[in-house]
């Protein structure tokens, strides 16, 4: 891998970490603009605080490790089909629609998004947009982002951070759908029966 790709793959990376959660942080002042108070910023919970560290790790490694990546990625010279040129840009083009995405989600929640739960709180069910075909497509698609970082940058830590942070969204995915099920009852079981938690549900063939 040359070095000047490699010093593309690795800025791509950690921009798009940097964006990404600071995007977060305009989000959640937007919102608190809009309704008047916290978008639930802070974690509530034993459960809650250890996801939100396992979440500061994410970002750690997000943003930091391109900082420490040399020019012989191991995975590269394991298969060297991983530094290729379609690759890089398979990478881009899933960080770049994964944000994109994101920022639609944004749009589609209005005052309605949050960071955590508050189970005092009753809002708004929002199924429309990508939430009609699924239930969590904000984690969904930071997924798709850590997958084009993976294919940036593939080593090790990559892979272990896709993985850890699949495993986060899963959790957290799973806290938020039994508050929206207290919250919701049938209205939010029928949802879950048309859509997939993190990635959309096979229909089955008519």
């Amino acid at each position: 891998m040359g070095v000047d790709a490699l010093l593309f793959r690795k800025t791509i990376v950690a921009g798009s970490g940097l964006v990404y959660w600071a995007g977060v942080l305009i989000q959640a002042r937007r919102v608190r603009k809009q309704i008047g108070r916290s978008p639930n910023m802070t974690p509530r919970g034993t459960k809650e605080h250890v996801l939100w560290f396992g979440w500061m790790l994410v970002i750690a490694a997000w943003v930091g490790q391109p900082f420490f990546v040399g020019k012989n990625v191991w995975a590269v010279r394991l298969c060297p089909l991983l530094g290729h040129m379609a690759v890089m840009i398979l990478g881009f083009a899933l960080v770049v629609a994964g944000y994109v995405g994101t920022l639609w989600c944004y749009v589609i929640m209005g005052g309605e998004w949050r960071i955590g739960v508050n189970a005092k709180e009753k809002n708004a069910l929002v199924t429309t947009g990508p939430f009609a075909r699924v239930r969590h497509p904000i984690y969904a698609l930071q997924v798709v982002m850590l997958a084009g970082a993976l294919c940036l940058l593939p080593t090790a830590c990559s892979l272990v951070l896709l993985a850890f942070h699949l495993t986060c969204v899963w959790l957290k995915a799973a806290d938020e759908e039994a508050y929206l099920i207290a919250t919701h009852g049938e209205s939010y079981r029928a949802h879950i029966g048309r859509t997939g938690r993190l990635f959309p549900k096979l229909q089955p063939p008519a």
